[in-house]
């Protein structure tokens, strides 16, 4: 067989492979295209979806150095464990300032009360010799009316109208000393009493600052607010914290994970509360994840920016809005441990659920 037959034999064998090759490749692309097509009828789609959990902050609600730090990046915390603790020894010598400042106040409330009832003996004795005094001043009185008329008649002398007038002064200026003594004594009860008010609410002023004292202590030890995974720890021992700082993050393990698929505005009428989801995760494209919509945003995504966009300004250029849409993952029952914040997702939700409906 000569060169040209072989190549002949040669160009007919390629163009066949070729052939072949053009009609899978055109089979295949049918059935891609009228997969696509099928999809694209049949389910909404979007392929810009996370999987979303709650993620916080553990901040610092007081200030001071770090003395220690008790879990490491990654770690699976119960809630109440202790993540950090705070030197608290001036918070301590604070506590126990305040706790002297109450005991001071104390003190002197019992002083008051002493005073009091020393005031109230004392008024209590004047009032008693009130009564006596003036029947003594009374009768002084008669007695003195008495003289007064005999002098008129010239029955006694002048000498003793002048004594009688005189005891009648002392036993006057008696009764009414003992007045005076009773009414000061209680003024003075009075203003012990008004002391004594001041004082009670100094002490409830001063409690609620040591409550305030005994939290700061507290504060000083920095619990994990529920179970959870620990985030990325930055911090370290004998590093200087201040009120308010961010410290680390944790993971909340206690509430499920869901997913946030942002629907374009075209797709939103096609959604309702309750349709059920197909969900695809890009890491685990083997399993089959179910889901269920239980809330869409009252507002598109670019609405909740920092700076939302304002169409007035004479530049518009129309772009398709994005609506998050909340979807409950429901099946499998393992996916929280197969599903980690920040996975991308494709969500498809079925058009046919609303003719159903």
């Amino acid at each position: 067989m000569d060169i040209k037959t072989r190549i002949k034999i040669t160009d007919r064998f390629i163009t066949r492979v070729t052939r072949y090759i053009a009609l899978a490749v055109i089979f295949f692309g049918c059935i891609w295209g009228i997969r696509t097509l099928w999809t694209y009828w049949r389910y909404e789609q979007t392929n810009d979806a996370q999987v979303q959990e709650y993620i916080n902050p553990v901040i610092a609600r007081v200030g001071g150095y770090l003395t220690e730090v008790r879990y490491e990046e990654n770690e699976i915390v119960a809630k109440g464990d202790t993540l950090l603790i705070v030197d608290n020894r001036e918070y301590i010598y604070a506590q126990a300032e305040t706790t002297a400042d109450i005991d001071k106040q104390y003190a002197q409330l019992k002083e008051l009360e002493a005073r009091q009832y020393t005031l109230a003996q004392t008024a209590a004795a004047a009032k008693s010799q009130i009564q006596g005094r003036e029947s003594k001043f009374k009768q002084q009185e008669l007695e003195y009316n008495r003289y007064h008329k005999l002098y008129e008649v010239d029955a006694a002398t002048a000498q003793q109208l002048e004594e009688k007038r005189a005891q009648l002064d002392i036993d006057r200026s008696d009764w009414k000393s003992s007045v005076e003594n009773a009414q000061a004594a209680q003024a003075s009860i009075s203003d012990i009493e008004a002391q004594k008010r001041v004082l009670e609410k100094e002490i409830s002023r001063l409690k609620q600052l040591q409550n305030y004292k005994d939290l700061t202590v507290g504060y000083t030890v920095i619990t994990a607010p529920y179970r959870g995974r620990m985030g990325k720890r930055s911090i370290d021992l004998g590093q200087m914290i201040t009120p308010g700082q961010v410290l680390t993050y944790i993971v909340n393990d206690e509430t499920p994970k869901w997913i946030v698929a942002n629907f374009k505005e075209t797709q939103i009428r096609n959604i309702r509360l309750g349709d059920e989801a197909e969900i695809a995760v890009d890491a685990y494209p083997d399993t089959q994840f179910k889901g269920k919509v239980i809330s869409i945003a009252p507002a598109t995504g670019s609405s909740f920016s920092l700076l939302p966009p304002d169409n007035a300004t004479g530049n518009f250029v129309k772009i398709v809005q994005r609506i998050p849409v909340r979807i409950e993952i429901t099946a499998p029952s393992d996916s929280e441990e197969l599903l980690k914040a920040g996975m991308n997702v494709n969500v498809l939700i079925s058009k046919k659920q609303k003719d159903a409906k």
